[in-house]
């Protein structure tokens, strides 16, 4: 151990006469340049011609969050989103005692909470601040849970599922709903209550207790289906998980209109969600006496997001129905869900000359003359940005996406500045040094602009002749740890993906493209690739 020790104070050491050595060469060869005066260094800003794609029906099994509830966003139109999960069994193949008989039967999902929230849930009466809620506050919905008769898997293989596939869910599902309470806020006028939970149980000295958790959906369900569904299940159904999935096919959330609210939506992690089964039985004991029990399903299994879009505005529309691929369009809508996404192609298209290895002219060479000279005159990027202006005058009714994303449009892949910084749990700060964050004016709190670091994707295609300039693609992003692809129910010849982060996201936000008029007001924000190079002279 003593031996050990001195090897690795010895190399601790080395290490740091090494450094000094390095540093001192690193010094003055720095110095003997900038004395020299042999670089220059240069901003540079290069147009980009950018363009709409409508994203058509898209897969949406299997999310890893899910919008629930209406949103009217006037920037883009109605999004009615409805859900479907499968069950799994907390305990499978579960015994039951004499005559067991369910008292109550509750699904308790999680809301986001804001980061900042501070108040305690052990004590009551603390209202939250709610994350991912989009819409008039405290806004009502018709909200009703049915038994799913739509298969979800074929013979253990789950089945894939598109965003406009709510009619299908509706069409088969089973009887009446589920959450039939004569409390109204537990269906026709279901809301999202930033208010804590409480549960009171008794001990066997009929004591109560009172427990807090924070706000999340608690709906009280039919206790007389479960008592059917499961305590009268046929043998074998509940034994293994997949014969239990054929069995109980799951639970359908569609939402409505209430009245003349208009209602709001909720992005919910499902996957935490649980339906508690509280019943009695007989004790095995003499005398017998009655014991409480509990039985959980989880909200594990399979699932789909359904979305519904009407009503769009009609500027939107029109402008991903008729993209201008040549020219680029003047705003770019990005669209989560069954949305909208914007193309980029760097640098200008114009290709007229063309390098040899040996540096001389050979004609055009289908690489643009801009990227050709940056090659030719040996640019080194220091740093390069997308800046993507936001139309605030058209936006400033609609709630704005905390960040957007890019990505490799071509080939439907990360680009190398993804990988920029760590993943974290936390979405907010997950690839920070990517970017794409949402900057807002400091007095009216509303959206100015989003900021891609695309320094290493510029490098590497100065650098590297071979590389090749693809196009690249933004969307709106509910986190940027996801960096997966979904496939749109039918492509075609533009489009055929498009990253599920964005299918995960209900929002949208417009941004000012490439295609205006130098005497246009808003020429200024066009979107542009910033460079900052320094230049051998």
């Amino acid at each position: 151990m003593h031996n050990n020790s001195l090897f690795k104070s010895l190399l601790f050491i080395a290490g740091i006469l090494l450094f000094v050595s390095c540093d001192k060469e690193y010094s003055a060869i720095g110095d003997a340049l900038i004395g020299d005066n042999n670089f220059e260094l240069v901003k540079y800003p290069s147009n980009v011609v950018a363009h709409n794609e409508k994203i058509i029906p898209i897969e949406s099994d299997n999310l890893d969050v899910n919008a629930l509830g209406i949103y009217d966003n006037p920037a883009f139109g109605k999004t009615t989103a409805n859900f479907v999960t499968q069950l799994a069994l907390g305990t499978l193949n579960p015994t039951f005692g004499a005559n067991p008989l369910i008292e109550s039967v509750y699904i308790d999902v999680p809301y986001f909470v804001d980061a900042t929230q501070t108040a305690a849930i052990t004590t009551g009466g603390n209202t939250y601040v709610l994350d991912s809620i989009y819409g008039e506050k405290l806004a009502k919905i018709k909200l009703s849970v049915f038994e799913s008769g739509l298969d979800m898997d074929s013979d253990g293989v789950a089945q894939t599922f598109y965003t406009n596939q709510n009619s299908d869910f509706d069409n088969y599902k089973i009887g009446n709903r589920l959450n039939d309470d004569s409390d109204k806020s537990q269906n026709d006028e279901f809301f999202y209550n930033p208010a804590q939970n409480s549960v009171t149980t008794k001990d066997a000295a009929e004591k109560e207790t009172i427990s807090y958790s924070a706000p999340g959906m608690r709906l009280k369900l039919n206790v007389a289906f479960f008592q059917n569904k499961i305590f009268n299940a046929p043998t074998g159904t509940l034994s293994v998980q997949n014969v239990f999935d054929k069995y109980f096919r799951g639970l359908y959330f569609k939402v409505e209109q209430s009245g003349a609210d208009k209602g709001s939506l909720a992005v919910i992690n499902f996957k935490k969600g649980t339906i508690t089964i509280k019943y009695k039985e007989d004790s095995s004991t003499t005398p017998v006496t009655r014991v409480e029990k509990t039985l959980i399903l989880n909200m594990s299994g399979a699932t789909a997001s359904l979305l519904e879009q009407s009503n769009p505005n009609t500027d939107y529309t029109s402008i991903t129905g008729n993209p201008n691929r040549d020219l680029g369009d003047q705003k770019l809508y990005l669209k989560g869900g069954e949305g909208s996404l914007a193309v980029l192609e760097l640098f200008e298209k114009k290709d007229l000359i063309g390098y040899d290895a040996n540096g001389n002219l050979t004609g055009p060479n289908n690489v643009s003359d801009e990227l050709d000279k940056m090659r030719k005159e040996g640019w080194l990027i220091n740093d390069a940005n997308l800046i993507f202006h936001i139309d605030a005058k058209t936006m400033k009714d609609s709630y704005e996406p905390d960040r957007i994303y890019l990505y490799d449009y071509t080939n439907n892949t990360t680009i190398l500045d993804y990988y920029l910084g760590a993943s974290t749990a936390n979405k907010n700060t997950s690839k920070y040094l990517f970017g794409g964050y949402l900057t807002k004016n400091g007095t009216l709190k509303r959206g100015v602009s989003y900021k891609m670091n695309i320094t290493n994707h510029i490098r590497n295609l100065v650098k590297n002749s071979e590389a090749k300039n693809v196009k690249l693609g933004v969307v709106v992003t509910e986190d940027m740890n996801f960096a997966e692809f979904k496939m749109l129910k039918t492509g075609n010849a533009f489009i055929s993906k498009a990253p599920k982060a964005s299918v995960m996201n209900p929002l949208g936000t417009i941004l000012y493209g490439s295609n205006f008029p130098d005497t246009d007001a808003n020429y200024s924000k066009r979107l542009q690739l910033e460079i900052y190079y320094t230049k051998p002279k």
